[in-house]
């Protein structure tokens, strides 16, 4: 029995220990929150680019068949889209580019927070 307790003793206070030296700083919680917002954002822009693009595709073929047919309304409506596409496209970049944005600030808020962890723990040591 005694093997048992003292055998476990050490797994015990690994256990307990584990999570308290795997506690992250709020600056990290907060760099990776914003990471992690940068990336849904991005990949949301982009998925909305690629939309732009196809609509300005479409535009094209419908202003390319307007000239075939020299029908003048099918040429107005495909340039129509094609410009509602690249307005998308346009705006789609912009959102990628401020994702991009959000996401290395939070890389720089969650490195401030780990150098102010160690700071904490270099001080606490002395």
């Amino acid at each position: 029995m005694r093997r048992i307790v003292f055998g476990s003793l050490p797994l015990v206070a690994l256990l307990f220990a584990g999570p308290v030296r795997a506690a992250e700083s709020a600056g990290e919680k907060d760099g990776n929150r914003m990471e992690r917002q940068g990336n849904s954002e991005e990949k949301a822009a982009n998925a909305e680019k690629a939309q732009g693009e196809k609509l300005e595709a479409k535009g094209k073929a419908e202003k390319k068949a307007g000239k075939k047919r020299d029908n003048k309304h099918e040429q107005a409506a495909g340039e129509a889209t094609q410009k509602k596409g690249e307005a998308i496209e346009k705006a789609a970049d912009a959102r990628a580019d401020e994702a991009k944005q959000m996401e290395k600030s939070g890389n720089d808020v969650e490195k401030a927070g780990v150098k102010s962890k160690k700071a904490a723990e270099s001080a606490g040591a002395k």
